[in-house]
């Protein structure tokens, strides 16, 4: 799934007053945090990730796990954080309207 500029901007301008959700750290991302934060996108379906100093990977690498990981989209970095989306696939769930 694609998303447009305009679409992207929309989410990132949503996503300013989001607190983060996790912090990836040095242990880097595990399988627990997979599923916690595929869980956060199926409630929330934009969340926001802070990616600490100590982290050993790339932040590039990071992003790229999680969207192969998560099948989600990976809206912007800002810094040290991530915003990913994902719609949820959950009825009767007010879905951001893009």
């Amino acid at each position: 799934m694609e998303i447009t500029s305009k679409q992207r901007s929309k989410l990132r301008s949503m996503a300013a007053t989001l607190p983060t959700v996790t912090q990836v750290g040095k242990g880097g991302i595990h399988k627990n945090s997979i599923q916690s934060l595929s869980a956060a996108l199926e409630a929330h379906e934009l969340i926001k990730i802070h990616v600490l100093q100590n982290a050993n990977e790339d932040i590039q690498e990071i992003i790229e796990e999680l969207v192969k990981s998560l099948d989600c989209i990976c809206v912007a970095k800002i810094g040290k954080k991530i915003i990913l989306y994902r719609r949820s696939s959950r009825k009767n769930f007010e879905h951001i309207l893009l």
